[in-house]
């Protein structure tokens, strides 16, 4: 009699553990194998995910210190930690649902009545569960694995948000420090040309120069004024947006002077693997949790198209006084099973899979374009990365030819053999090819930043999706 209980029992259970969602197989990328190659690449120009923290690519300890307190502080990586910790809550109350509900219940009454007859009392404690679905055919479960997926995703869109902060604090802080160079250019050709005004002014009021030498002095002074102001302008914007998004206010002693001393403190990214990597990225992982949980989501589709079995157990005890309340024979149970089938629903149920489907097609989709957009950037990256060395050489030796020519030309005019002309010309040569160089540098420090992100950074924490069933745990202080 008992192995006759206990084997539709056993059978539940088993069906209990199954559901009906499709087998998932991560789709093909639909990008190239390998990185693009030609002119414009280094003769190395694979990429790996770099095995460094974002430490050992961005090595000056002012930008270091930066980055932590943008860490600690930035309001955009608190949103996210909150949504990390909402989607981990709300995995809990899905998984929650497949398991009984037990509530216990304890109660008293009293009552009259009338013609003398005495009152009555009654007091009862009842345990029970009511309405406790017992899923053979795996919806809860589906919807269980589909919220756990939606928190993965959720955890990997912080790993992305954390990662674009450390990007964009270092590009922040490498152009405040290209704008103070800028800057510091722009303050030594305008003094210069100053100097120049008062030179000419000086030799037009000795008949030596002409009024149009004087005008033309002037030009390159105002040039020079009016890119101060400007530049002036563009570095309080730079620290502003850098104390935005550390969220707090930085110290002077933590910015860069120029970026010359910024760009050196930059460290090489390593070479190695081909676009496989591109999988590792937080915000491809983050397209391929929502394409898991849209795969997850047909399987409680596919599952309301069969019967509900539902369960409902009481075991409890009633006296009509309350010191023989657990007295024996005071104690009862009861059981009871539920079936529910839909009928009819106007086509609502095979509407719910269709729909169900679709969003995992637009899922997929998504989580493709996700790839083919890191592979752009990564290619992008190094294709600039390829070049930028040969134009920075190329820039310093015009900086360096510029120079010399504008002191070659400034000797030859005070000697009276070049026009003033000619030596403004050469002037302004050299203070477009120093700024010409700023650019170059800070072009080349930004191209490693966004390399290391694009690549995605050290987040190799998430090297592979979950294929556990269970959450990881919850960090330090919370529950």
């Amino acid at each position: 009699m008992m192995r006759r209980r206990l084997v539709p029992l056993l059978a539940a259970i088993a069906l209990a553990g199954c559901t009906l969602e499709p087998d998932y197989r991560r789709p093909e990328s639909p990008v190239p194998p390998s990185w693009p190659a030609g002119d414009a690449y280094l003769a190395r120009s694979e990429a790996a995910l770099p095995g460094v923290a974002w430490r050992d690519i961005f090595r000056d300890p002012r930008l270091q210190q930066v980055i932590e307190q943008a860490l600690a502080n930035n309001r955009d990586l608190r949103a996210a930690a909150a949504n990390v910790a909402a989607a981990r809550a709300q995995f809990r109350v899905r998984r929650a649902e497949i398991f009984p509900s037990l509530a216990a219940v304890a109660g008293a009454s009293a009552s009259e009545r009338g013609n003398g007859a005495g009152s009555e009392e009654s007091y009862r404690a009842d345990l029970g569960a009511s309405a406790f679905e017992l899923d053979l055919f795996g919806r809860l479960r589906s919807l269980s694995h589909a919220a756990l997926q939606d928190y993965f995703a959720t955890e990997s869109a912080r790993r992305a948000t954390r990662l674009a902060l450390v990007g964009e604090v270092a590009s922040a802080w490498l152009t405040l420090a290209a704008d103070r160079s800028l800057l510091a250019i722009a303050e030594q050709t305008r003094e210069s040309a100053r100097r120049s005004v008062d030179l000419t002014g000086a030799r037009l009021r000795g008949g030596v120069a002409s009024r149009i030498d004087l005008r033309q002095a002037e030009t390159v002074l105002a040039t020079a004024s009016g890119d101060v102001a400007a530049l002036t302008t563009a570095v309080a914007q730079d620290r502003n947006l850098i104390e935005l998004l550390v969220g707090a206010p930085v110290d002077e002693a933590l910015l860069p002077e120029g970026i010359e001393t910024a760009e050196a403190a930059l460290a090489e990214l390593p070479a190695g693997l081909g676009s496989e990597v591109l999988l590792r990225r937080p915000d491809v992982l983050e397209a391929e949790y929502r394409l898991r949980a849209a795969n997850a989501r047909i399987g409680a589709a596919r599952a309301a198209f069969f019967p509900r079995i539902s369960l409902t157990g009481l075991l409890g005890t009633a006296s009509d006084a309350l010191s023989g309340l657990f007295a024996g024979g005071s104690f009862a149970w009861s059981a009871g099973g539920e079936a529910r089938q839909t009928i009819f629903d106007a086509g609502a149920t095979a509407a719910n899979a269709r729909f169900a489907r679709a969003q995992r097609e637009a899922a997929l989709a998504q989580y493709e374009r996700a790839i083919q957009t890191a592979f752009r950037e990564v290619a992008d990256a190094l294709a600039r990365r390829g070049t930028i060395d040969d134009q920075l050489a190329a820039q310093r030796d015009l900086v360096e030819a510029a120079r010399d020519n504008a002191a070659l030309t400034d000797a030859r005019y005070r000697g009276g053999i070049a026009s003033f002309l000619d030596s403004l010309d050469a002037q302004r040569t050299f203070y477009a090819a120093r700024r010409s160089l700023v650019a170059t540098r800070l072009a080349r420090a930004l191209n490693l930043a966004g390399l290391y992100t694009a690549l995605g950074g050290d987040s190799q924490a998430a090297a592979q999706p979950y294929e556990r069933q269970t959450p990881p745990p919850a960090r330090e202080g919370e529950n």
